[in-house]
């Protein structure tokens, strides 16, 4: 019994320590090449390849081992590939655009090494992410690891020598206005890696590449014979690395709504399809909202992400928006584990999301307030990735959101005021092409405040609170006015902010809050073209 009891105590330590570095890779190997890896994030992310803000290089610099996450391939017998979700080229033919499926990306990597970053087969893959608590859309970094490697193979492929083991640096291929620094001698025997090579090459200058070549996502690692595409790359939970990020658990018992056309009133579906047409009625004017949310892969939707969504809808509510004027797009399957927003559409339905965004926005008096929440994964040129719903890695058409295709549906917008509420990286983008258009006067862009969650900062906002008060409130100083001061200076639903008397609270829901009915008079004296006045 006590041999029994021995036996089985060895093998919960091995199951412990297994799961402990939620790898099988050794973890005295593991740590060489992670200790190797910090230490080239901190010397040279921002000094060469990184678009960090001089705030972010400055954190970077004092970061501790424990501060960031750690993900591993198990190298085997099989190589693996890794598959970026903004690799996606111009090179590639128009066929290709359409489906791309795991075998063709397999068999281009093998023709056409440009296509993905190193896109040679290497026996593992390792991650360092920096900044394990923000939505991905920020640099990491990605290195391939060699095993049984030369020490002159490993300078050729100007890669940083373990023994044996060669550590690759990874960029994106064929980014646009990417530099090359010319390798010295020196810098292979300081541990500079790989980048790959332009037609002009700037000889012993050290240039940025702005952040259009480094890695902002983590790739999808398979290996090169598995057709079923599984995912190889995995945290490594251990207390020398910052604690995993909780993924949120998207199985359900129910057919998935991705398999149903939403268009269609099919049995198969367990979820009636978006009746945008119903969204709009004649003589009444509401407030609507639609929240997008989502970690373009089940490893990177995490919990929080449901938790912000939750927040925010609570907050809506509070303010009198009706649960059928909010409408959630939501991962893959659009199932969410808060009954708050019940009735979530899946991120895969970009053409439906689309639709009633412009629907509302083109349909006379339909919203007063639109609304819209954004957190999602974000590439550097301000695209949102929704979901990856062929799985193979790649961001399609379908399965991205752009700057460009957002501001196409609200241009011209009829609501009284458009507010984007953007917790995702790359805003800045957004925010420029806003600053320059005329076909978005009406449209107010709300960034993530510094130290603050937007979901959490916001869901304090008071019903008859002004939208202007509470941002000064966050900010701490007050905020400049422009032309776009106007639309920020009411509440949420619309109702002035200093009014003497102040308004009751039935006065809020009666007048200004949810919907109003539009009196047919003032209903066809605007439809001529004089002014509406919504609410009074």
């Amino acid at each position: 019994m006590r041999i029994l009891s021995s036996r089985v105590f060895f093998v919960i330590l091995v199951l412990f320590i297994g799961d402990c570095c939620g790898s099988q890779v050794k973890f005295g190997r593991l740590d060489k090449w992670v200790k190797t890896g910090f230490q080239y994030l901190k010397l040279n992310l921002c000094r060469r390849v990184s678009s960090m803000s001089e705030g972010e290089c400055k954190r970077l610099s004092h970061l501790q081992l424990s501060a960031v996450a750690v993900y591993v391939s198990e190298p085997n017998s099989e190589k693996v590939l890794a598959i970026l979700p903004d690799s996606y080229s111009t090179g590639m033919t128009p066929s290709k655009q359409s489906g791309y499926g795991i075998t063709s990306v397999l068999e281009d990597s093998r023709r056409n090494q440009d296509f993905f970053p190193g896109s040679t087969a290497h026996d593992a893959v390792l991650v360092i992410d920096p900044s394990p608590g923000e939505s991905f859309g920020h640099p990491v970094v990605l290195f391939y690891v060699d095993l049984n490697t030369t020490k002159k193979k490993c300078a050729h492929m100007e890669g940083i020598y373990l023994g044996e083991e060669c550590l690759t640096l990874a960029l994106k291929s064929r980014c646009q206005n990417q530099l090359k620094r010319r390798q010295t001698a020196s810098d292979r025997l300081m541990g500079n890696v790989r980048t790959h090579r332009t037609s002009l090459p700037q000889p012993g200058r050290v240039e940025r590449s702005a952040g259009l070549c480094e890695v902002h996502f983590l790739p999808l690692v398979v290996g090169v014979r598995d057709a079923n595409r599984t995912q190889r790359l995995r945290c490594v939970d251990h207390p020398d690395f910052a604690r995993c990020p909780q993924p949120l658990p998207l199985t359900s018992p129910n057919l998935p709504v991705s398999s149903c056309e939403l268009n269609k009133n099919t049995r198969r579906c367990h979820q009636q399809p978006l009746a945008t047409h119903l969204s709009c009625r004649l003589y009444q004017t509401c407030d609507h909202a639609v929240l997008l949310s989502g970690g373009w892969q089940e490893q990177i939707t995490y919990q929080r992400h449901a938790q912000n969504l939750q927040l925010f809808y609570r907050m809506l509510r509070a303010n009198g928006f009706h649960k059928d004027h909010i409408k959630t797009f939501f991962a893959g399957n659009g199932q969410l584990p808060v009954e708050e927003a019940e009735g979530a559409y899946p991120a895969t339905e970009k053409g439906v999301m689309r639709n009633h965004i412009s629907y509302i926005c083109r349909k006379q008096h339909c919203a007063d307030t639109l609304v819209l929440y954004l957190n999602s994964p974000t590439r550097n040129d301000g695209t949102m990735l929704l979901w990856d719903g062929n799985y193979n890695g790649i961001a399609d058409l379908k399965e991205r959101y752009s700057v460009g295709e957002l501001l196409a549906d609200l241009a011209g917008c009829k609501a009284s005021r458009v507010l984007l509420f953007v917790e995702q990286s790359y805003s800045g983008v957004l925010s420029k092409r806003l600053r320059g258009s005329l076909k978005h006067l009406n449209v107010v862009l709300l960034n993530s405040l510094p130290r603050e969650d937007m979901a959490k900062y916001w869901a304090s906002l008071h019903p008859a609170q002004c939208v202007i008060d509470h941002l000064n409130k966050g900010i701490g100083m007050p905020l400049i006015l422009d032309s776009t001061a106007s639309l920020l200076n009411v509440t949420l639903a619309g109702a002035p902010c200093n009014a003497t008397p102040p308004l009751t609270e039935a006065e809020m829901r009666r007048e200004y809050m949810g919907c109003q009915n539009l009196p047919t008079a003032l209903w066809y004296q605007n439809r001529r073209g004089r002014p509406l006045d919504r609410k009074n």
